[in-house]
This record gives structure tokens, C-alpha cells and sequence, in this order.
């Protein structure tokens, strides 16, 4: 996530105030989610072949932050609707961030720190209640996508259930071209300490929950926290919650204690959603060999992303690497795609430019099964063998 939202909407207040509200959020997010300059990626013709018949499954993106229209193609950001179906991207997580501590970085974050996210939503003139509450900005992202899905059915339609999954998947083999989306919790601070507040979060339509982001709160540690904290009992409550709920537990930024700890609870079937393999990028964000086997023995599944502070290298071969590297260390039917699109990241490519790391992985020597497993079929069984009935 972001390092300079607070500087940078600072820097275009002057631009007065109808012109700071209409352009700020844009000039922020224009530094934040860039894709690197390139010429087009290569795609054989056999690569377009092999990836037009894909069903393509991404753990992460941050696009319902910023203040976009996704049923429109923008020149900003990584992700909207349109790019989506250029990518023939089936199934896309969209994930609500609602606190980013200032000074943000991946190795010390103090939970009291001022957020980033307080200026952004403003600027955004989010409803008032969004502005001091964390629920209530985890609600309102959500709301985005429900109203989305509503006026445009033939374009997105939120996924809650198995059937739900099912009946999408069925309508894009038909030809549909419909994108289903998940709905997901950057962060358990959004329950805002309360229990019931997942409830609230369930009948929205979410369906994952990482626990932590980038700063210990009140479930327990952060990878990127004061301390390696396990879970506090309010973690091993909501845990237990979201088990019961058959929601999907998200470790990507937990500490590895608090990871431990999960691993240990009866019923728990974790996932890291956009992460990289330490092997290939030896750097505190990516967890040790170990506790990813751990994490897949348990059945759960890696989404390997597409930035460089987690691959070293953020061109498609790059990203491919890794997820070569994430098959020999995982298996095959352990690992997927998890971009942090739109996740204040630097790309090498954006959503609808997906036949390029089609064409990456062929070059790098996985055969069409594995290919067909990563990008897509491993994220897709997964969920329907997780999701509520």
C-alpha cells in the first residue's frame, strides 16, 4: 500500500477547493498505481489460444479504494471491468483497505501511527460516517461493488456461495463474459474490535478476511508489526467466527507466530493471497519455505504477486519465475495468482495484458495443466470446496 497519500494530497490542496476534491484523489492515485513503461509484452499465437481458454482467478486487488468508475476503462490504476475481460479474468477478489499507517514499510509499523486512509476518503467525500470508522469504510467500499452489480449483471456479479460460483462459471462457458467478484477485508481492523461486526460484513457479501495488515491490531501481530505477536483471544474468536462461516482466512500480512497459531486451530484452511517466494526474493514480506508447506498442508492456497517488492522482478517473466518457483517448493495444485493490483504497486503489466504471463510461464517450461491450475483452476476449486453453501 501507499507510503505518501498524506504528502500527496497535501501537495494539490492548493489547487482550491472544488479542484481539490475533484482532481486530488486521481493525482494521488495516478504515483501510487502505475504500470512500468513497456512495449507490448509478446503473445504467441498458441499463448493467446492457451490463455483465451483459461478461467483466470486473481486473490487481490485494492480498486474499490480509489475513486473510479471500474465499469468504465480508465487511463489510471490496474483494474476495472473492461481490462478485466480484456484479460479474460473469470473470478477477481476485491479487497477493502481501511487503515495504512504514515511511514508505512514492510519491516516496522506502530498501530498508532496516522493514517493514510482518513485524508484519501475524505478527499473522496466518502459519506461522513466513513471518515473515523473503519467498519463503516469497509461497508462503504463493499457498497461500490454490490451497486455495480446490480446496474450492470451482465458485467460483475458478486460471488457469496458455491452456487453462485458454480452458475458464474457455467455462464462464461456458455460465452458470458461476466466477472465474478469476492468480496475481502484488507485487515480485521475493520471488525473494529467487535465480534458483530462480521455479521455486518458477512450479509455485505464478504467472503475473505486477512487478519491483519500492516500493523498489529487488535486480533494480534502483523509481519510488518511492533513484535511477531500471535493471536490475542479476540483473534482465536474471529477465527473461529469466520471457520464457522466458512469464510476464507487470509494470512498475507500476519506475522508469522500469528500464521502458527491459525495453522493450529481445528478447521482452519488458510490462504496467502499475494505474497512471493522467499527462495527467489529473500525479503521480510515473503514467508520462510517452511511455514508456506505448512500452510498448503492444511489445503490452502498461495497467490503469487506481481511487484517487485515481492518477486525481485515485476516483468511477466519475472512474476513467472516465482510461480515456477512457488510450484517446485508447493506442488502444482497449491498456487495462483494474486496480483495487489491497484494496491499503491508498481506493475509490469495491468489486468487486461494477463496473455503475457500466460506466455511467460510457457516459456519458462510449465505445460498447459499446471499453467490452467495456477492461473485460475487451483483458486477456482479451492473456493468451490470453501465458500458457503
Amino acid at each position: 500500500m501507499a507510503y505518501g497519500w498524506l504528502k500527496g494530497i497535501a501537495g494539490v490542496a492548493a489547487l482550491g477547493a472544488v479542484g481539490f476534491f475533484t482532481f486530488a484523489p486521481g493525482v494521488v492515485e495516478n504515483g501510487q498505481n502505475s504500470v512500468m513503461a513497456h512495449d507490448p509484452w509478446p503473445v504467441s499465437a498458441e499463448a493467446a489460444a492457451l490463455h483465451a481458454g483459461l478461467v483466470v482467478g486473481d486473490w487481490h486487488s485494492d480498486a474499490l479504494l480509489w475513486d473510479r468508475d471500474l465499469t468504465e476503462r480508465s487511463p489510471r490504476g490496474h483494474v476495472d471491468l473492461p481490462r478485466l475481460r480484456a484479460g479474460n479474468v473469470a473470478v477477481q477478489v476485491f479487497t477493502t483497505v481501511t487503515k495504512s499507517p504514515k511511514g508505512q514499510n514492510y519491516d516496522h509499523n506502530s498501530a498508532d501511527a496516522a493514517d493514510n486512509i482518513t485524508p484519501l476518503v475524505i478527499a473522496e467525500l466518502r459519506p461522513p460516517k466513513t471518515w473515523f470508522n473503519l467498519t463503516e469504510r469497509a461497508l462503504d467500499q463493499a457498497a461500490r461493488l454490490n451497486a455495480i452489480a446490480a446496474r450492470a449483471p451482465d458485467q460483475l456479479r458478486v460471488i457469496r456461495s458455491k452456487s453462485d460460483l458454480a452458475d458464474l462459471l457455467a455462464a462464461r462457458a456458455a460465452g458470458a463474459q461476466t466477472v465474478g467478484g469476492i468480496l475481502g477485508a484488507e485487515g480485521a481492523h475493520a471488525l473494529s474490535g467487535e465480534i458483530a461486526n462480521l455479521g455486518r460484513l458477512y450479509d455485505a457479501g464478504f467472503r475473505l478476511v486477512g487478519l491483519t495488515h500492516f500493523f498489529d491490531n487488535e486480533l494480534g501481530g502483523s509481519l510488518h508489526g511492533a513484535e511477531d505477536r500471535g493471536l490475542t483471544d479476540f483473534g482465536r474468536q474471529v477465527v473461529a467466527e469466520l471457520v464457522a462461516r466458512d469464510m476464507v482466512i487470509d494470512l498475507a500480512h500476519a506475522s508469522e507466530q500469528m500464521a502458527r497459531d491459525v495453522l493450529a486451530i481445528p478447521g482452519t484452511r488458510p490462504i496467502v493471497s499475494h505474497t512471493g517466494i522467499h527462495g527467489v526474493c529473500p525479503v521480510k514480506r515473503n514467508y520462510p519455505d517452511d511455514l508456506m508447506q505448512a500452510i498448503v498442508a492444511k489445503g490452502g492456497v498461495v497467490g503469487i504477486g506481481y511487484w517487485a517488492d515481492v518477486t525481485c522482478d515485476a516483468t511477466p517473466a519475472g512474476v513467472a519465475a516465482s510461480i515456477k518457483a512457488a510450484v517446485a517448493l508447493l506442488g502444482e495444485d497449491h498456487v495462483s495468482l494474486g496480483s495487489d493490483f491497484d494496491g499503491a504497486v508498481e506493475t509490469g503489466f495491468d489486468s487486461s495484458e494477463l496473455a503475457a504471463l500466460t506466455q511467460a510461464l510457457m516459456d519458462a517450461g510449465l505445460p498447459a495443466p499446471v499453467i490452467a491450475k495456477v492461473m485460475g483452476g487451483n483458486m477456482m476449486r479451492y473456493l468451490a470446496e470453501t465458500l458457503p453453501d
